[in-house]
C-alpha cells in the first residue's frame, strides 16, 4: 500500500496522538479548508514572489537588510545543501538553534522547503536541555549559529549525526561551513510537495513536570494562524514593518516576527538582543508599525518613552503573561493606543484569544479570534455560565498534537484543547483571566516549570532537597523562588546563594534560575511524603523570618 502521505520519515506520524485523542477541530470557514497538498513555506514565499515583491525589503536586522528576492534565494540555497550535502530526506527532524537573525529565518524556511520539520530552540539552552530534545525528537540534522555552537557539541546523543554552522548574520560572508557548502548550489529550489496535514514544526513547551513536551503542528496549522491572527485580527499589509522580543523559537515569536510578516507581505526588523531599551530604539530607528513583546517590556519602555518618538508605532501586542490594568492605562495615557492582549499557547502554536481597536475591553485579554470558540469548564469537564470561574477549553483549525506523551489526555478533554488557565467568561464574549491551574511560572513572559528548575538545584552536592516556587515581582511579573535544605557541613550565607544561583545557570537556561533563596532545615511535607507547596508560598506571603530560613538572596 502506498504511503498516503509525502514524508518518507515517518517518525512524526507514527507518534502523532491516537485520532481518539485528539481535539476536535472546526475549519468552519473558506479560508480555513485548506487543500490538500500544502508546503507553508511555498505559500509564504512564491506569493510574495509572484506578486512582484522581489526588491521589497523582507528582513531588517543591525547588519543586513534582505529582500524577499534574496531570502528565497538564500533559503533556496540551504534547503540544496540539506538535501544534496547532508541527505536530509522529506519528514527528518532539523533541530534550528539561533537567536532571531536573518540566516535563522533562511533556515527555517529552507527546512520546509526541503519537506524536513524544523524544531527551533532556544539560544540559551544548555547541553542536557539540548540533549532531551534530540532524543525525544530523534533528531539527526541540527542547523547553528558558530557562536552558540559549544553547548550543543557537548549533547551525548546518538541521533544528531550532522551538525552544520552558519554565520547568524552572514552577507558575503564564505566563513562558515553552511555558506562555504551554500556557494555554488542553485539559486531556486523546487518544494517538495507536502501534505496539509504533514508535519511542519515541533515546538517544545516546558511541562509543570519540567519533563519538556513536544508539540507537532502541520503545514496547515502554519498558514491557518496566519489567516487567524494577521487576516482576522490585526489586518496586516505590506506597509507594515514588524517587530518584537519573542525568540521564534516560540512560536509566539514564531508567528510575530516570522510567519506574520512574510504572509503579509510586510517587512520585519530581528534583534539579536531584544532588550526593551534596545526595542524602544528600534521601533523609532526603522519607523515600527507593529510591536509583539511582554507586559514587563512595555511597563519599561514607557519609563524611557519620551526620550523616542515611537508615533509609527500603530499596534502593541502583549502576550506571554497576564497584562496588568494598570500598564495598560498608562500605555494608552502615554501613546494614545491600546495595547493588544492576547492569549494563547504553544499546544495552539499561537494566540487564540484578543481584541483589537474599539473591541478592546479592559482589563479583559479580548474574545475568541476568528476561527476559533472557547468554553469555561467546571471540575466535570462541563460549560459553565457567564462570569464563573473555571478551566479555558478552545477549540478551532488548530490544536494540541503531543509526540508520544500521554500528557495528551490532560490537555484534550472531550475534544476541547485545556490550557491550564482559570478564566471567566462575561455576557459579551470576552474573557477575564484569573490565574493558572497549575504549577508554571511565568517570570518577563518566559514560562519556567520549578520541578525544572529543583532537578537543577538538586545536582548541586551542597543540596539536599529543594522546592520552587513562584512570587510576585513588580518588573517581570513572578521570579522563580527557591527553599533549599542543605547537607550537613554546609551552612546558609548570601556567598552560598550567589554561588548556586551561578551553578543553576549552567546547568540549565540561565533565564530560569531562582533570583531569591531561601534556606530551611526542612520543607513542608504531606503524610504521604509529598511537599506541600501551599505552605511555602504561605510562608512566603506572611513573609515568614526566623533563625531557621537563614539567608535571603535576590539579584
Amino acid at each position: 500500500m502506498d504511503n498516503p502521505y509525502q514524508h518518507s520519515d515517518d517518525f512524526v506520524k507514527l507518534n502523532l496522538p491516537d485520532i481518539s485523542e485528539q481535539p476536535e477541530y472546526l475549519f468552519n470557514e473558506d479560508e480555513l479548508q485548506f487543500d490538500k497538498d500544502i508546503n507553508c513555506a511555498t505559500e509564504l514565499m512564491d506569493k510574495n514572489i509572484s506578486d512582484g515583491r522581489c526588491d521589497k525589503i523582507a528582513i531588517i536586522s543591525d547588519k543586513v537588510k534582505w529582500s524577499y528576492y534574496k531570502l528565497n534565494r538564500i533559503s533556496s540555497k540551504i534547503a540544496h545543501v540539506l538535501k544534496d550535502d547532508l541527505g536530509l530526506i522529506p519528514g527528518n527532524r532539523v533541530l534550528l538553534r539561533s537567536a532571531n537573525s536573518p540566516m535563522a529565518v533562511a533556515c527555517w524556511l529552507a527546512v520546509l522547503k526541503a519537506g524536513g520539520v524544523v524544531v527551533s530552540t532556544m539560544p540559551l539552552l544548555r547541553a542536557s536541555e539540548l540533549m532531551t530534545i534530540v532524543n525525544k525528537a530523534q533528531i539527526k540534522f541540527a542547523l547553528c549559529d558558530e557562536r552558540l555552537a559549544e553547548e550543543l557539541k557537548n549533547t551525548s546523543t546518538d541521533y544528531l549525526k550532522h551538525l552544520c554552522l552558519f554565520d547568524a548574520n552572514a552577507e558575503k560572508s564564505l566563513n562558515s561551513q553552511l555558506e562555504k557548502l551554500m556557494e555554488n548550489k542553485p539559486s531556486s529550489f523546487t518544494d517538495v510537495k507536502t501534505r496539509a496535514d504533514d508535519p511542519a514544526l515541533i515546538a517544545f513547551t516546558s511541562g509543570t513536570t519540567g519533563d519538556p513536551k513536544a508539540t507537532i503542528h502541520f503545514h496547515r496549522d502554519v498558514i491557518a494562524m496566519c489567516i487567524c491572527v494577521v487576516d482576522g485580527l490585526l489586518k496586516s499589509n505590506e506597509d507594515d514593518i514588524f517587530i518584537g522580543s519573542p525568540p521564534m523559537a516560540f512560536t509566539f515569536g514564531l508567528g510575530m516576527l516570522v510567519t506574520f510578516p512574510l504572509y503579509a507581505g510586510a517587512s520585519v526588523v530581528l534583534l539579536e538582543k531584544p532588550s526593551p531599551a534596545n526595542l524602544i530604539v528600534a521601533i523609532e530607528k526603522y519607523n515600527a508599525t507593529i510591536c509583539a513583546t511582554a507586559p514587563t517590556a512595555y511597563k519599561v519602555m514607557l519609563n524611557s518613552y519620551e526620550n523616542h518618538d515611537i508615533s509609527s508605532l500603530k499596534k502593541a501586542i502583549s502576550s506571554g503573561e497576564h497584562l496588568p490594568l494598570q500598564v495598560f492605562e498608562q500605555w494608552r495615557k502615554k501613546t494614545g493606543n491600546m495595547i493588544i492582549n492576547a492569549l494563547g499557547s504553544t499546544e495552539m502554536i499561537h494566540m487564540f484569544i484578543s481584541a483589537v481597536g474599539d473591541d478592546i475591553k479592559p482589563g479583559t485579554i479580548g474574545k475568541a479570534l476568528y476561527g476559533y470558540e472557547i468554553a469555561i469548564l467546571d471540575s466535570e469537564n462541563r460549560p459553565i455560565g457567564v462570569d464563573k470561574k473555571g478551566r479555558l477549553a478552545v477549540r478551532g483549525p488548530t490544536g494540541c498534537r503531543y509526540l508520544a506523551d500521554e500528557r495528551q489526555r490532560n490537555y484534550v478533554i472531550n475534544g476541547w484543547n485545556v490550557t491550564g488557565d482559570i478564566c471567566s467568561i462575561d455576557e459579551e464574549g470576552y474573557v477575564r483571566f484569573e490565574s493558572r491551574s497549575d504549577d508554571m511560572i511565568i517570570s518577563s513572559g518566559y514560562n519556567i516549570a520549578g520541578p525544572e528548575v529543583e532537578d537543577a538545584l538538586n545536582t548541586n552536592k551542597k543540596i539536599f532537597e529543594s522546592a520552587v516556587i513562584g512570587i510576585p515581582d513588580k518588573d517581570r511579573g513572578a521570579i522563580v523562588k527557591a527553599f533549599i535544605v542543605l547537607h550537613d557541613r554546609h551552612f546558609p550565607s548570601d556567598e552560598l546563594a550567589i554561588e548556586i544561583q551561578k551553578y543553576v545557570k549552567r546547568v540549565i537556561a540561565p533565564y530560569k534560575y531562582p533570583r531569591e533563596i531561601e534556606f530551611i532545615e526542612s520543607l513542608p511535607r504531606t503524610r504521604t511524603g509529598k511537599v506541600q507547596r501551599s505552605k511555602l508560598r504561605k510562608m512566603q506571603s506572611i513573609k515568614l523570618e526566623t533563625t531557621l530560613c537563614g539567608s535571603h538572596q535576590k539579584r
